[in-house]
């Protein structure tokens, strides 16, 4: 064992100095150590996207300090089409389109005093013809994608309004119809309306407005002399909402108007409004700084108030300049700094309200409590976390839990002094938490507590957790779409665990245990709330002591493994209306590009190839090695090797620690420009980099890694590797 940090520390000069560790590396063939230089040839992939039929992937090249590019290539075939200046991709539903952002050149941004102002681009992906906009804050698709739209910059900074132009183009037809000082904007989940705000200058023409996007007609549906904002759909029905205001001379807080819209596709629509007299107390207002959230059949809207306030008397310039002091006392809740970092928050926070709709009421949900509110999608109940008198800068994050009637306002303790909360069901019927190493269940309705896991054959607790405070449970996989069951997850596999109590069952029948294998489920619809386990659910297996990597498929209760290799994957993305995937595999070696596979992840098309030249460069392999502890606590750890080492050879040694690196055995080490040494860098010019795992335990945070490194490096040592008077941290 290595004695102490004083004798490692002063190698790192070894290292880092040493003539002879660099002059040493020589060459193999053609290839050469990397330098510094060489690191701007490096590109990384960003915005990567696959189209909803499969037939072509989007991505940007990038470089430190360089351009961006946007790349669309047919997955298959060689056809393809780059952008200059070009990122974030996006396709329509349809796949025929694809919209991106453009930039400007790397010189051009860089040597501009100001910020300069983006486009808009649009390709049509058959053809590649493509057309853009200049001056672009937002663009998209309307769902189904039968529209594209261009929010327009605003152009004068010193304008009294935020209204800009609005550019919507039929994408059928290719016509262009233009909106005029339009601030928000946003389509119903079905794609038939598009809903605006106007924000003119001297408030001529404000409003809410909609326009039926099938026969082009629009509907002037609310008018003010006054600030529109918080535009918001529900999902679920034809109902719109919004926010409209103004400030009270010499008042801190806009005074709105919560206005509802429901029937939008009926001859009139409806059209209710909400002042704060119908429901707050006085002195509050309903706030623009909260956001508007919709039950599920429109009879319900949620909003946030807030206490109105004075504004401030100006501080006179004859008098002594404003003091900027801070304040520290024994008794806040929060240390000073705390304070200073949430004042922004703090200051611009909402209480929420449950508009009723129908009835033309608002009912507050917190009473002007520091409450966080989540509400059920019916709209029935809500469900509080009211923090005060636990609030602690070093105890563990406690809080009483609360059910709230939205009709009244009344508050049903569900729990008290609780530290993990884990939420309600997508279906708002249940509400889970973990407590005394157990989850346990709320019936939201019933006001009934259900222990789930009690009697299960197996621990949900999470062994691995090695923070302060009480250990977590290893994870929810997601509720069935029965809403009856809920997956949970142990250390390795998959459970179903009724929701009324009953007993766990396992899903991959100990599958993940007996190979120490860690199982999750792969979340490949992005817009699902639930898992349907009626249907083949694809899952995630990592190696925790292997580090294999790949992809299962759990279907009808059989478990069968897809892939499983020495490599890392990267998060998949599934084509909306294709069984194909897109995804990045990388080691040390391999640079993390895009591939296209099958759902059986047994066909794969590789789409880009963004860094030839590595095969230039000395570059080196990465290995997994075992250590124990005095204990014998067992770790692993990570050792790069140089391509030039030959064996028996020892080499100068850098050690990077922190709390788990084995887990990183295939990440590839991309040559960039950073605030910490560089990985590929070092190796390919004869360092060995080692990474080991550090096990805490509780209040010997410094001591427990001090053991880790010692025993680490000293099995590195032992494997003849390396020089133990040339290692460095």
């Amino acid at each position: 064992m290595l004695a102490s940090t004083r004798r490692l520390l002063p190698a790192l000069a070894i290292v880092l100095c040493s003539p002879v560790a660099l002059d040493a590396q020589g060459t193999e063939g053609t290839k050469t150590p990397l330098q510094i230089e060489d690191y701007a040839r490096w590109r990384s992939i960003s915005g990567a996207a696959i189209s909803p039929d499969g037939a072509w992937a989007a991505w940007s090249y990038g470089r430190i300090r360089g351009d961006d590019t946007l790349h669309v290539k047919a997955v298959e075939g060689a056809e393809a089409r780059a952008v200059p200046y070009a990122t974030a991709p996006l396709f329509s539903d349809d796949g025929r389109w694809v919209a991106y952002e453009i930039g400007h050149s790397f010189r051009d941004a860089e040597s501009s005093e100001d910020d300069l102002p983006a486009s808009a681009g649009l390709m049509e992906v058959a053809t590649g013809e493509t057309w853009s906009w200049e001056n672009a804050d937002d663009f998209g698709f309307s769902p189904g994608s039968t529209h594209f739209w261009v929010k327009k910059s605003q152009s004068d900074e010193d304008a009294d309004h935020d209204g800009t132009d609005l550019i919507l183009r039929r994408l059928a037809t290719g016509s262009i119809e233009l909106l005029g000082s339009v601030d928000e904007v946003d389509f119903d989940p079905e794609g038939r309306w598009l809903a605006w705000t106007v924000d003119a200058a001297d408030q001529a023409g404000n409003g809410l407005y909609a326009m039926e996007l099938a026969t082009g007609v629009r509907r002037p549906l609310d008018q003010a002399a006054a600030r529109y904002e918080r535009l918001t759909w529900a999902d679920e029905v034809d109902a719109l909402a919004v926010l409209r205001g103004s400030t009270p001379d010499d008042m801190e807080e806009r005074e709105n108007t919560l206005v509802a819209v429901t029937d939008l596709a009926s001859a009139s629509a409806t059209v209710a409004t909400f002042e704060a007299s119908d429901g707050l107390a006085d002195g509050w207002v309903l706030s623009e700084n909260g956001g508007l959230e919709w039950n599920d059949d429109g009879t319900v809207l949620f909003a946030g108030a807030r206490p109105q306030a004075e504004s401030p008397e100006e501080w006179p310039d004859s008098v002594l300049p404003l003091a900027d002091v801070n304040v520290w006392h024994w008794a806040d809740d929060r240390i000073q700094t705390a304070q200073q970092q949430s004042a922004a928050r703090d200051r611009s926070r909402t209480w929420r309200v449950a508009a009723h709709v129908d009835e033309g009421r608002l009912v507050p949900l917190d009473e002007g409590r520091r409450l966080t509110v989540d509400v059920t999608p019916d709209g029935r109940w809500a469900v509080a976390r009211d923090d005060e008198g636990y609030v602690s800068d070093w105890k563990p994050a406690r809080a009483d839990w609360y059910r709230v009637d939205t009709r009244t306002g009344a508050r049903t303790t569900i729990v008290e002094g609780l530290e993990r909360a884990l939420g309600l069901s997508p279906l708002g019927t249940h509400w889970l938490y973990w407590k005394e190493g157990q989850i346990h269940a709320y019936a939201v309705d019933a006001d009934r507590h259900v222990d789930l896991t009690s009697s299960a054959p197996v621990s949900f607790v999470d062994t691995e957790w090695d923070y302060f405070g009480e250990r977590p449970p290893w994870g929810i996989g997601g509720y069935t779409a029965d809403g009856e069951g809920v997956v949970l997850y142990d250390e390795h596999d998959l459970w179903l665990q009724p929701l009324d109590g009953g007993t766990a069952t396992s899903l991959t029948d100990g599958w993940g245990a007996a190979g120490d294998v860690r199982l999750r489920i792969v979340p490949l619809d992005p817009e699902a709330e639930t898992v349907d386990l009626d249907e083949a659910v694809v899952l995630r297996g990592f190696g925790k002591r292997s580090k294999q990597d790949g992809f299962l498929r759990l279907d009808d209760g059989r478990l069968e493994t897809l892939t499983l290799e020495d490599l890392r994957y990267g998060a998949p993305r599934k084509a909306a209306d294709a069984d194909r995937i897109l995804v990045t595999r990388q080691d040390w070696q391999t640079f993390p590009d895009l591939w296209v596979a099958d759902g059986d992840f047994s066909s794969w098309t590789r789409v880009t190839e963004a860094n030839p030249w590595q095969d230039e460069y000395l570059w080196g392999r990465r290995i997994l090695f075992d250590y124990e502890l005095a204990d014998g606590t067992p770790l692993q750890g990570t050792l790069a090797i140089p391509e030039t080492w030959e064996s028996g050879q020892r080499l100068p040694m850098i050690v990077r620690f922190y709390e788990q690196y084995s887990q990183d055995l295939h990440a590839y080490p991309t040559p960039t420009y950073r605030h910490q040494p560089n990985f590929a860098g070092y190796v390919s010019r004869g360092y060995l980099l080692m990474q080991p795992d550090v096990h805490f335990r509780t209040r010997t945070t410094h001591s427990d890694m001090l053991e880790a490194i010692e025993a680490a490096t000293q099995a590195v040592i032992d494997l003849g590797y390396a020089d133990p008077d040339a290692i460095g941290l």
